[in-house]
C-alpha cells in the first residue's frame, strides 16, 4: 500500500473508520453517503453542509478564560468597534483513508454524524507567536470549532472563520482537538485572509480523537527556530510538545495505536518461549550482546522467561511512524506484509516436504517458467493487487501461481554464476560492496584464542598467492603495491560454527570462511584462494583447507563448492550486517532520539526527518516476521537460529559510527587513502570500484547540502555547543540509544558547525546511499539460487569423508552441488521476500526530489536544496556515462549488468536503481 503519510510530528489514533468493505454512494438528494457493502440497512449519511449549515453568531470580544482553556466557539461581532480585526478562514484538508475517516460502523458514525451537523468536529485554536507585550502573559488562544464543507474522492474540507484581531500578531501554532470518535488523518491547515498571504500548516499527521486522549494536539508553522530563537509565546508548546513524545508522566503498560511515544527498549521480542522452549532468544543489548535500542512497546513479559516481551500481532510504533492505509495498493513495507502473512504460509503448506531439495538446475529453472501452485489464497483481489510480479491468478480455478520473474543478471549471462571473474566482480559491483579491505600483513592469521580454536595461523600460504601473481609479481611486491584484498569472515563466523552444525530442526552447516584476491593490471579481481575453517570440538581436531582455482576435475569440483560455501556466508553477511545492523537497527535510535530531543520547529530535525520517515514501522514488522525466530532469516540463512545473535557480535566488533560515514569506511579498509589532489579527495586502492566511485559522489552531493543547511541555522560557532536540544540529542544518541558502545573514544564531538555536519551526513548516507545499495539488487543479484544461495546445507565432502561418501562424490558430483543449495521451500520463500524488498512503490520518495514545505520556506535553504537536487540530476549522466565506458571492465562487459544501485531515481518496481530518502523497505 501506499508509504505512511509525510508528517513534520506524530499523532494518536483510534479505530479505522473507512474500511474497504465500505463505499461512497450518493443519496437521492445528492449527498455523498458511507455505505458498508455487507449491510443491509439504509446507511447513515454524512451530511453536506451546504445543506445543513448550522449558524453561529461570532463575537470577538469572547475569549476563554486563559487558564481554563475551555471548549468554546469564537469568532468576530462585526459591529464591535473595540479592535480592528482581520477576517481569516482556516482551511483543513483531512484525507480520507481506509483507516480513517467517515467510518459508518456502529453507533459512533452517527454520533460523528451529529457533530458534523452541529459544526463541532474539529475544534481549532490559533496561538499568538508572541506573548502579550503589557503583560507578559500568553495571548489567550482563538477557538472556533471548523464544519465540513465539502467531500472529494481523497479529502474532505473543513473550515472555520475567524475574526483576528490585528494587535493578536503573527501566528505561531496551531492546536487542535479531534471531536470525532475516530482518529482523523489531517494533511494540511490553510489560514486564509492575512494581507501577507496564506499561512499554511502541513502536518500530515493523525490526530487522534479527544475520547481516546483529551490532550489536544500541537501543530507549528513551517518556520524553523533554533531554542533560544523560539518565539515567545511558543516555548511552552515546545516543551509540552516534546514532554508528550517523550510520554513524560505516562505510566509503563502496552503501548496504545493511538500513542505517540517515543522511548527505548531491549531487544527481547525476538523469541518465543512460551510456544516453545526451543524458541528462546537471549536479549540483545547486555554485556554479552551489545546491541542498539529499539522502539518500546510495553508489551508483558513472558512466563517462561521474565526477560524476554511477549509477542503479538502487531508491533506498536509510535503512530504517525505507521504506515498510512490508503485506498491503493502501492507501498511496498505492506505488500512484504501481504507476502509474509498471506502468501507464505500458502507456500509452506504446499511443500510436504521441508527439506526436499532441488533435483536438477531445470527444476530450479521451473520457479521462472513454470511457477509454484498455491491452494486458494484468502483476499486474492487485495494480494493480487500488491504482488503483481509474484502471482499470478489462473481463470476459471482457485489456483493462484508464484511465478518468479527472471533476475536481470541472469537474463544478460545464465551461467554468469560459475565464472571466476563475475564472482570477484561483485565483491565491488556487486550486493556487498562493503566487505572487501585491502591485506596490510602477512600471513593471514586468526585473532581468536588458538587454545580454543586452534593454530591461527591460515591455510593460504605464500605459494598458493604466487601461483597467480608469479608470473607477474613476487608475494612481498604484491602487498607493496597494494595488490591483495581479502573479505574476511573467519574470526566473527568461527565461534558459530559448531553451535550451528548441532541444530537440529534445519539441515545447515557453517565454517570460518576468507577469499583471498589480486588485483590485475586491467583493473579486475582475480581468485587466489577460499578458506574454510572448522574449529575443535566434538571430539575433533581443528580441519582447515584452503581451495584454489584448478585445472583438474577433482579440485575444480572442490572450488565450485567451496564458492558456494563462501557465497552463502557472504549473502548471511551482508542480510545481517550491511543491511540489517548498519542500516535498519543502528539508524532506529536515531529517529527515537530525534523525536524525543529535537522540537518540531527545530531546523536539525526537519532536516533529517524525510530520512527517517517510515523505518520505524518496517522495522517493527521485520521483529514481526523476518528476524524472529523460526522467521525467514532464520529458517532460511545458514546461522539459522544463531542469526540475530550474531549480528549483536557484529555489532560489539565492527561498528563504529565515526566509520560509517562513506570516506571513513574506505579509509578503514584500505580501499582508499586521503589525497588533496584526487576526486573526493581520496585515492582509491581499486580504482574501478563502482560502489565507492559513485557512492562518493552521493556521499559529496549530500555533504554539500548539509553545509549549506548547518551553516545557514548556526552562523557562530558557540551556537551548537549552547543549543540544549541539540546536545541532548546527541547524548542521548550515544548514551540510550546505542548505550553498550557509550564509552567508545571514537564517538564525534558535537562542538562545532563542522562536527554538526559530519554527523548529520553520515546519518543521511546510512538511510538513502547505504540502504540503497545493499537493498535494491538483492532480487537482481540473489534471485537465482546458485547465484547467490543464503544457505549451504551440507558440508565439504573433502571434510572428513568417508570412502563411501567420498565415491558418491566422485560418481556424482552434481548431486552434492544440488544437495549444497536451499531446498525448495527455502529458495521459494528467500526468493518471494527479495522480490518485494527489491521493489520500488509509485510513490517513493526519492532522494532530492520533493523539497519539504520548511526548506521552501526559506529562500536561502530552498536555493541550497534546489542546488542538491541539481547535483543529483547530474550524478545519473555521471553513472549513465561510467556504465557506458568500456575501460571500466567491473561494470562494462559482455553479459554484465550497469551499476546503477546508485542512481538517484528510479520508475515504480525491481529497476536496480533509485536512493530513496529513508529506510523504508
Amino acid at each position: 500500500m501506499l508509504k505512511p503519510q509525510l508528517h513534520h510530528h506524530h499523532s494518536n489514533p483510534t479505530q479505522p473508520l473507512l474500511t474497504r468493505q465500505h463505499k461512497m454512494v450518493a443519496a437521492g438528494d445528492g449527498i455523498a453517503c458511507c455505505v458498508d457493502s455487507r449491510s443491509t440497512t439504509p446507511p447513515s449519511c454524512f451530511l453536506s453542509l451546504k445543506n445543513h449549515r448550522v449558524p453561529i453568531k461570532h463575537n470577538t470580544s469572547f475569549h476563554a478564560p486563559r487558564p481554563s482553556r475551555q471548549v468554546m466557539a469564537i469568532a468576530a461581532n462585526k459591529s464591535s468597534p473595540a479592535t480592528s480585526t482581520t477576517k481569516v478562514k482556516a482551511v483543513i484538508t483531512v484525507q480520507v483513508t481506509m483507516g480513517g475517516l467517515l467510518s459508518s460502523i456502529g453507533i459512533t458514525k452517527g454520533l460523528d454524524d451529529i457533530i458534523d451537523l452541529l459544526g463541532k468536529s474539529i475544534l481549532l485554536e490559533l496561538v499568538a507567536a508572541d506573548v502579550d507585550h503589557k503583560t507578559g502573559l500568553a495571548k489567550d488562544t482563538l477557538k472556533h470549532y471548523a464544519h465540513p464543507s465539502g467531500l472529494a474522492t481523497k479529502d474532505v474540507k473543513y473550515e472555520a472563520d475567524f475574526e483576528v484581531p490585528n494587535e493578536f500578531g503573527e501566528i505561531g501554532a496551531i492546536l487542535i482537538e479531534n471531536e470525532h470518535h475516530k482518529e482523523m488523518y489531517i494533511e494540511s491547515i490553510d489560514l486564509v485572509g492575512f494581507s501577507n498571504g496564506t499561512i499554511t500548516f502541513n502536518p500530515n499527521s493523525w490526530v487522534h480523537s479527544k475520547f481516546d486522549n483529551p490532550e489536544k494536539r500541537i501543530f507549528f508553522t513551517n518556520k524553523s527556530y533554533l531554542p533560544f530563537q523560539t518565539p515567545s509565546g511558543l516555548k511552552a508548546l515546545r516543551e509540552q510538545d516534546l514532554a508528550s513524545l517523550r510520554g513524560d508522566g505516562v505510566p509503563d503498560g502496552p503501548r496504545k495505536k493511538h500513542d505517540r511515544i517515543y522511548d527505548y527498549d531491549v531487544y527481547n521480542d525476538l523469541g518465543d518461549p512460551d510456544k516453545k522452549p526451543e524458541l528462546a532468544r537471549p536479549v540483545l543489548g547486555t554485556k554479552e550482546f551489545p546491541y542498539p535500542r529499539r522502539c518500546k512497546t510495553g508489551r508483558d513479559h513472558t512466563k517462561s522467561d521474565p526477560l524476554s516481551e511477549s509477542r503479538s500481532s502487531g508491533v506498536y510504533v509510535p503512530r504517525d511512524e505507521a504506515f498510512s492505509e490508503l485506498k491503493h495498493v502501492t507501498f511496498s513495507a505492506k505488500t512484504l506484509y501481504s507476502l509474509m502473512h498471506a502468501v507464505l504460509p500458502s507456500v509452506r503448506t504446499c511443500m510436504i516436504d521441508k527439506e526436499l531439495g532441488f533435483p536438477h538446475f531445470t527444476s530450479i529453472d521451473s520457479l521462472f517458467n513454470k511457477g509454484l501452485h498455491l491452494p486458494e489464497l484468502e483476499s486474492k483481489g487485495f494480494i493480487g493487487k500488491a504482488l503483481p510480479r509474484l502471482l499470478k491468478f489462473v481463470d476459471n480455478t482457485q489456483l493462484n501461481v508464484l511465478l518468479f520473474e527472471t533476475p536481470e543478471i541472469m537474463n544478460r549471462d545464465k551461467f554468469c554464476w560459475l565464472k571466476d571473474e563475475e564472482f570477484c566482480r561483485q565483491t565491488l559491483a556487486g550486493l556487498n560492496p562493503c566487505g572487501i579491505q585491502l591485506v596490510k600483513e602477512w600471513p593471514l592469521k586468526s585473532k581468536l584464542d588458538p587454545e580454543v580454536y586452534g593454530p591461527a595461523e591460515s591455510a593460504i600460504t605464500k605459494e598458493m598467492v604466487e601461483q597467480v601473481t608469479g608470473g607477474v609479481m613476487p608475494l612481498e611486491q604484491a602487498l607493496q603495491q597494494k595488490k591483495l584484498f581479502v573479505i574476511d569472515y573467519h574470526d566473527l563466523l568461527l565461534p558459530y560454527v559448531n553451535k550451528v552444525r548441532e541444530i537440529k530442526d534445519m539441515r545447515t552447516t557453517l565454517y570460518g570462511s576468507r577469499l583471498l584476491m589480486f588485483l590485475t593490471l586491467s583493473g579486475t579481481l582475480r581468485p587466489i584462494a577460499i578458506e574454510l575453517v572448522r574449529p575443535p570440538g566434538n571430539g575433533k581436531t581443528q580441519w582447515k583447507q584452503a581451495f584454489t582455482p584448478c585445472w583438474d576435475s577433482t579440485g575444480a569440483w572442490l572450488w565450485k563448492l567451496a564458492k558456494m560455501h563462501f557465497l552463502a556466508h557472504d549473502t548471511g553477511i551482508h542480510q545481517l550486517v550491511s543491511h540489517w545492523l548498519r542500516t535498519h537497527c543502528c539508524t532506529e535510535p536515531y529517529i527515537i532520539a530525534s523525536n524525543r530531543q529535537l522540537s518540531a520547529m527545530h531546523p536539525i530535525y526537519r532536516l533529517l526527518h524525510p530520512h527517517f520517515r517510515y523505518t520505524m514501522e518496517i522495522n517493527a514488522l521485520a521483529r514481526e516476521s523476518l528476524i524472529n525466530c523460526g522467521g525467514i532469516i532464520e529458517s532460511c540463512f545458514s546461522p539459522g537460529k544463531y542469526s540475530i545473535e550474531m549480528s549483536s557480535i557484529a555489532y560489539g566488533q565492527l561498528w563504529c559510527f565515526d566509520q560509517e560515514a562513506l570516506p571513513a569506511d574506505l579509509i578503514s579498509r584500505g580501499m582508499a587513502e586521503e589525497d588533496p589532489n584526487s576526486p573526493h579527495g581520496l585515492k582509491l586502492a581499486i580504482e574501478d570500484y563502482p560502489y565507492a566511485n559513485d557512492g562518493l559522489v552521493l556521499w559529496d552531493a549530500i555533504n554539500g547540502w548539509v553545509t549549506d543547511y548547518v551553516n545557514h541555522y548556526y552562523p557562530d560557532l558557540n551556537l551548537v555547543s549552547s543549543d540544549n536540544e541539540l546536545q541532548s540529542w546527541w547524548i542521548e544518541i550515544r548514551t540510550v540509544g546505542h548505550p553498550d558502545k557509550k564509552d567508545e573514544p571514537w564517538w564525534p564531538v558535537l562542538q562545532t558547525p563542522q562536527d554538526l555536519i559530519k554527523i548529520l551526513t553520515t546519518m543521511i548516507w546510512v538511510a538513502s546511499g547505504h540502504h540503497a545499495a545493499v537493498n535494491f539488487g538483492q532480487y537482481d543479484y540473489g534471485g537465482y539460487v546458485p547465484g547467490r544461495s543464503t544457505i549451504a546445507r551440507v558440508k565439504m565432502p573433502c571434510e572428513d569423508p568417508t570412502e563411501e561418501s567420498w565415491e558418491r562424490f566422485k560418481e556424482k558430483p552434481e548431486v552434492e552441488l544440488m544437495a549444497t543449495f536451499p531446498s525448495q521451500l527455502q529458495a521459494s520463500q528467500v526468493m518471494s521476500v527479495l522480490d518485494v524488498l527489491s521493489n520500488h512503490s509509485p510513490d517513493e520518495e526519492y532522494i532530492g526530489q520533493k523539497m519539504e514545505p520548511s526548506f521552501e520556506s526559506d529562500p536561502k535553504i530552498k536555493t541550497a536544496y534546489e542546488v542538491f537536487a541539481g547535483r543529483l540530476k547530474e550524478l545519473e549522466e555521471i553513472i549513465d556515462d561510467r556504465n557506458a565506458d568500456t575501460r571500466l571492465k567491473n561494470r562494462n562487459g559482455v553479459g554484465i549488468p550497469p551499476y546503477q544501485l546508485l542512481k538517484p531515481f528510479s520508475k515504480p518496481g525491481v529497476t536496480g536503481m533509485g536512493v530513496p530518502n529513508s529506510i523504508s523497505i
